[in-house]
């Protein structure tokens, strides 16, 4: 398997493209209201990191660390096309996420799902994320998930 995994600009055309595709599938499970969606601008910002997969140099998935205050990490943006799912490129995505929040010494990492998004949660579950109740300033709907993790 040549895929890889390495911190990239999401101003790129075909990560553009990835992002639309998360977008689509986000909006066939979920009303527009409750998705809470980063545009790739914003994902440029100085306080994200994002992740890109690749196979052969084609982008196949993606996710991103927005830091918050507080010493608050967020997991942002994970998402794998369907021709590549299976294969554990969202675990390998959290775990690089995970290093690097480690490393710049955030003490929690925190995330909000859709409640439609089950592979979502048992690849959160895996990497040693508890469900926990809303965290930053996002809504406490039916429509979302939430999950954290203790690096301290």
């Amino acid at each position: 398997m040549a895929i890889e995994i390495a911190i990239e600009t999401p101003l790129q055309d075909d990560v553009r493209g990835l992002v639309n595709e998360l977008n689509d599938t986000l909006l066939e499970l979920t009303p527009p209201e409750h998705c809470y969606h980063m545009t790739v601008e914003q994902m440029a910002d100085n306080d994200t990191t994002v992740f890109i997969a690749r196979d052969n140099g084609l982008a196949i998935g993606c996710g991103a660390l927005k830091r918050h205050d507080g010493a608050v990490g967020e997991v942002k943006r994970m998402y794998t096309r369907p021709s590549h799912r299976g294969q554990k490129i969202g675990a390998k995505i959290v775990e690089r996420v995970e290093a690097l929040a480690r490393n710049e010494g955030l003490k929690r990492l925190v995330l909000e799902t859709g409640d439609r998004h089950p592979a979502a949660w048992t690849v959160y579950e895996r990497a040693g994320f508890s469900r926990c109740g809303p965290v930053l300033d996002y809504p406490d709907t039916e429509w979302s998930v939430f999950y954290e993790k203790s690096l301290a």
